[in-house]
């Protein structure tokens, strides 16, 4: 579970963060987080999939821990990949590896952002039957050419022993102007399919990562709210703190299938193990409304 890196806390060595994702959404927050909290971090300026250039970044940086929140999602989404395979395999796949690589040869924990979308609902665990995916799991989901390279790297992943690997779903964000957060983009959709899911509140998760990295944690984590929350739900909770004119229509898988060229991951994960590590962890319902709702509500309603 933990790791004896060479940047342990024991060492009593100021902490140093490298990380990865610059330009992106989790990579930015994480910036910010670090400098709130007062802790030294730089951005890596080497490409994932080229061995040197990462090796130049360690060498130079000397960090104490290293987090990956680069890789490709697409843009505006998924789909891009089914049409762009090597440049999705070059990051997701050989480019983590070879960070997480560089990592073990230097002792040097990885806190590496990854998906819970490789895995859907199936007869063991039902929707709505609250029995969730556990770390252990193998993923059954493969719709997706993301999701395949995601769950390809992580069963590779397994064996360095130095990386901690968490699963986020549909992360939502207090921050309802990114086109990328999760709430932002159902509201933009003209209809939404309404299934329960489990997702990722990073204003409350992403401080957890980093003190996963104070604490040298490594293995599968699955990196979500305990609980699943419906797209209805959220939409409802929307109208309700934010605009109470928003109105929305629903449709169909079947009906979704014909407008996305890669079928989209729905699932519920087991978030016990994160939850007994972090007892203090909200609920997905609760997270929702303390982190996101709450602190975007229109003065006028309260």
């Amino acid at each position: 579970m933990g790791f004896e890196s060479n940047g342990s806390a024991s060492s009593n060595k100021p902490l140093k963060f490298l990380i990865y994702g610059r330009t992106g959404w989790i990579g930015g927050l994480l910036g910010g987080l670090c400098e709130s909290q007062g802790i030294d971090f730089t951005y890596g300026s080497g490409r994932l999939e080229n061995r040197s250039q990462l090796e130049a970044d360690l060498n130079s940086v000397r960090p104490t821990h290293v987090f990956n929140a680069a890789g490709v999602t697409g843009r505006p989404n998924v789909d891009w990949c089914e049409s762009h395979k090597v440049e999705t395999i070059r990051t997701n796949v050989v480019g983590t590896l070879t960070l997480a690589d560089l990592c073990r040869e230097k002792g040097l924990v990885l806190i590496n952002y990854a998906t819970g979308c490789i895995f859907e609902y199936d007869d063991k665990h039902l929707l709505g039957s609250g029995i969730g995916f556990k770390e252990e799991d193998t993923p059954n989901f493969i719709g997706s050419f993301y999701s395949k390279t995601k769950a390809m790297v992580e069963e590779l992943l397994k064996n360095y022993e130095n990386v901690c690997t968490l699963r986020v779903r549909m992360p939502i964000s207090s921050d309802l102007s990114n086109p990328r957060n999760f709430i932002t983009k159902i509201t933009r959709y003209d209809k939404v399919v309404d299934i329960p899911n489990s997702m990722t509140i990073l204003d409350e998760l992403l401080p957890i990562s980093i003190e996963m990295a104070k604490r040298n944690l490594t293995g599968i984590w699955n990196f979500t709210n305990p609980g699943v929350v419906s797209h209805n739900e959220i939409l409802e909770m929307y109208r309700d703190y934010i605009d109470p004119s928003f109105s929305w229509k629903n449709f169909t898988l079947e009906e979704q299938a014909k407008v996305i060229v890669a079928p989209r991951s729905n699932n519920e994960l087991d978030a016990s193990k994160l939850k007994g590590e972090f007892p203090e962890l909200l609920s997905i319902k609760e997270s929702l409304i303390k982190y996101v709702f709450k602190p975007n509500q229109k003065t006028s309603m309260s």
